[in-house]
């Protein structure tokens, strides 16, 4: 079977236009406001006859707590992210906004679709925290739907009768390292992968009906 060409519209098609980015964060609270955003990993796709949907490329940064920025010793103890820890090599939140959306943008223009949509798992937190950092460093080019989103708890519900992350992911027949998790790269990557399992097994029960 021919792959489908990594630069036409088909990934634009089935979307309606929106490129589907899996984004997880870690962060040092649940207030988007205040509390300081640590980890950021998004995950683009790929599909092609052959393997479906599939993960093209991860980006992923460790973020230094903006000025001001509320840590929560309960966050920290959950996620075990040491913020000022030097061989975290962070970043600014400025810069880890602009490489990221650098990524998604040039995705964006590659597959011919219009902005991008944010997958996750329960993401209206990932896209809170999102958007609160985009307001913080005044990026004006936010390449994300502002509130749309497509969330892989409800999917995984449907699909698999799971809504837990690791749960849904081993129902989905897929590796899960509890030692591994919440991490924003392992989280996203595990998202991900779940996603894909989810849109392709309902596009190859659509192509034969």
């Amino acid at each position: 079977m021919h792959s489908v060409p990594a630069c036409d519209s088909v990934v634009a098609g089935r979307f309606r236009g929106f490129l589907p980015v899996i984004v997880d964060v870690e962060t040092g609270g649940f207030n988007a406001q205040t509390d300081a955003l640590l980890e950021i990993a998004a995950v683009t796709l790929d599909v092609d006859a052959e393997r479906g949907w599939h993960r093209r490329a991860t980006i992923a940064r460790h973020i230094s707590p903006f000025a001001g920025a509320n840590l929560d010793k309960r966050a920290l103890e959950f996620n075990k992210i040491d913020p000022y820890h030097p061989f975290r090599l962070a970043v600014s939140e400025a810069e880890a906004l602009r490489d990221v959306f650098a990524v998604v943008r040039e995705q964006i223009a590659r597959h011919v679709c219009t902005r991008a949509i944010l997958v996750g798992h329960n993401p209206t937190f990932d896209l809170g925290f999102l958007k609160a950092a985009t307001a913080r460093e005044r990026i004006k080019d936010f390449p994300f739907h502002s509130f749309s989103t497509f969330d892989t708890a409800t999917m995984a519900g449907l699909a698999f009768g799971q809504t837990v992350l690791a749960r849904a992911v081993r129902a989905a027949g897929i590796e899960w390292d509890a030692g591994s998790a919440h991490s924003a790269i392992y989280d996203a990557e595990r998202t991900a992968d779940l996603f894909c399992a989810i849109v392709n097994r309902f596009d190859r029960a659509r192509t034969l009906r």
